[in-house]
C-alpha cells in the first residue's frame, strides 16, 4: 500500500485516529531543540507549554523521554555549542540534567504531579537483571502517580554503551513499559517525501510499512545545533516501535495537543509487528557488540533455523576482547552477522572450548564448563 498524503487526510476535518484515542499508556519523546533556546539554555515557556499538554491527560499513564540535559548545561558552563568530545558532553550533562529535572519538577507541580528521574544506558537494559529493575522502577513510578522523566545517562555512558539518540531510547522504553502509543515530538511537523524547505514536497500522513518509505530521501531534517537526532533517527525509532506492535505519531512539539487527542496531525506509523514481552528487542537495537564468535555451518543452522543455544562445538573462532555477560555478534563463515547474544565466558576462556562437547569440557575442566556459550534466552536473530 502506498503512502497517504496530508491533503487526503486533512480533508476529513473530524477524523481521529482510534489507536491514539484508545491508548492508555503513552511514551512521549521531546527533543532538545523543542526545549531550549538557540544559545543552549532551557526555555521555561516551552517546557511549561509541553507540561500543560501532558498534564491534561491525567487519566493516562505518561512516560516522558526528554532530551535537553547536555543542551541545558552549555550556557552555564560557558560553552557556545555542543562539544564533540565525550568528556565535555558528560560535564555538560552533569550540570544540565539537574536543571532539566528541576524545571520539569516545578512545571508539573503546578498540577500537583510528581516527577521521577530515570537515567539509563544500553548496558542497563540488555542485561536481564538490569532490564527487570528498570521495568519495576518505571511501573512503580506510574502506579504511584508520578511522571517518569527518562534520559540517557550521559554523565557515565561510554561510546560502547550509549544509545546514541533519545529517539531510539524512546522506542525501546515504549517496548519496556508495554506502551500503547509512542509520540515523537520534534521541530518538524512530520515526515516529508523530501526536504520540507523545498517547494513541492508533501507531508506523509500515514506509513503502513517499510514499502511506504522505499522512495523517500530522509536526509538530516531537524535541528542539529543542540541535539543529535535528525529525521533518520526518528524514522528508525518509529520502525522499531511499530515492529514491536506500538503505533507511532511523529509531529512537532507545537502539535502535541492534537497528537495526544488523536486528531490527524504529523505522520502516523501503523504497527507492523506483534508486541513482545521480552528484552530481546533491546539486545538487538540497544547493545553494541564487544566482540564476535564465528560459527560453522551446523551451528549457524542450529541457532538460526532451530533456535537453539550456541554450544562450544559449533564455534570456530573468537574475535575481540570481552567479558562474560557482554553482548557479542554471532557470524557465519563468510563473516555475516546472523545473531547477537550475551556470552557466558570471557574471550580468553573460549579458545580452549572450541570444537568440544560440553560433556568433554565438564570432564576435563570441571562442571562449570558444561553449559552453553550463549543461551537461547539471551540470543536474538538479526535480519539479513
Amino acid at each position: 500500500m502506498g503512502v497517504s498524503v496530508t491533503a487526503a487526510a486533512e480533508a476529513r476535518d473530524e477524523a481521529v485516529r482510534p489507536e491514539v484515542e484508545r491508548a492508555r499508556r503513552i511514551v512521549v519523546k521531546v527533543g532538545s531543540s523543542s526545549l531550549t533556546t538557540a544559545a543552549g539554555g532551557l526555555d521555561a515557556d516551552r517546557v511549561d507549554a509541553l507540561v500543560d499538554v501532558l498534564a491534561k491527560h491525567g487519566d493516562r499513564d505518561v512516560v516522558l523521554v526528554s532530551s535537553g540535559a547536555i543542551a541545558a548545561g552549555l550556557a552555564p558552563l560557558g560553552l557556545r555549542r555542543r562539544p564533540r568530545d565525550l568528556a565535555r558532553q558528560q560535564a555538560a550533562a552533569s550540570v544540565g540534567q539537574g536543571l532539566l529535572v528541576a524545571r520539569y519538577t516545578a512545571s508539573f507541580a503546578r498540577y500537583g504531579r510528581r516527577v521521577g528521574q530515570v537515567l539509563l544506558t544500553s548496558d542497563d537494559t540488555s542485561r536481564r537483571g538490569h532490564y527487570r529493575n528498570a521495568f519495576r522502577t518505571l511501573e512503580q513510578l506510574l502506579a504511584m502517580g508520578a511522571v517518569p522523566v527518562v534520559n540517557e545517562n550521559d554523565t557515565i555512558a561510554t561510546d560502547e554503551i550509549r544509545f546514541g539518540d533519545n529517539d531510539r531510547l524512546a522506542a525501546l522504553v515504549a517496548h519496556l513499559v508495554r506502551a500503547d502509543l509512542l509520540v515523537l515530538l520534534s521541530d518538524v511537523d512530520g515526515l516529508y517525501d523530501g526536504d520540507p524547505s523545498t517547494p513541492g514536497t508533501t507531508r506523509i500522513a500515514e506509513v503502513h510499512g517499510p514499502a511506504d518509505l522505499a522512495d523517500i530521501s530522509l536526509g538530516s531534517v531537524g535541528s542539529a545545533g543542540v541535539g543529535t537526532g535528525g529525521m533518520v533517527t526518528k524514522v528508525d525509532a518509529a520502525r522499531i516501535a511499530a515492529g514491536a506492535g506500538i503505533p507511532v505519531v511523529l509531529t512537532s512539539a507545537s502539535h502535541a495537543a492534537d497528537a495526544l487527542a488523536g486528531r490527524v496531525t504529523g505522520t502516523f506509523f501503523h504497527r507492523t509487528g506483534r508486541r513482545s514481552a521480552d528484552r530481546l528487542l533491546w539486545l538487538a537495537h540497544a547493545s553494541s557488540p564487544r566482540g564476535a564468535l564465528v560459527l560453522d555451518a551446523g551451528a549457524v543452522d542450529a541457532v538460526v533455523q532451530r533456535r537453539t543455544s550456541l554450544l562450544p562445538a559449533g564455534v570456530q573462532r573468537v574475535e575481540g576482547d570481552f567479558s562474560a555477560g557482554d553482548p557479542v555478534e554471532l557470524r557465519d563463515g563468510q563473516g555475516r552477522p546472523v545473531a547477537r547474544g550475551l556470552v557466558n565466558f570471557d574471550a580468553k576462556e573460549i579458545p580452549q572450548l572450541l570444537g568440544r562437547s560440553t560433556r568433554e569440557l565438564a570432564r576435563d575442566l570441571g562442571p562449570e564448563y558444561e553449559r552453553e556459550i550463549v543461551h537461547r534466552d539471551d540470543l536474538v536473530l538479526l535480519r539479513p
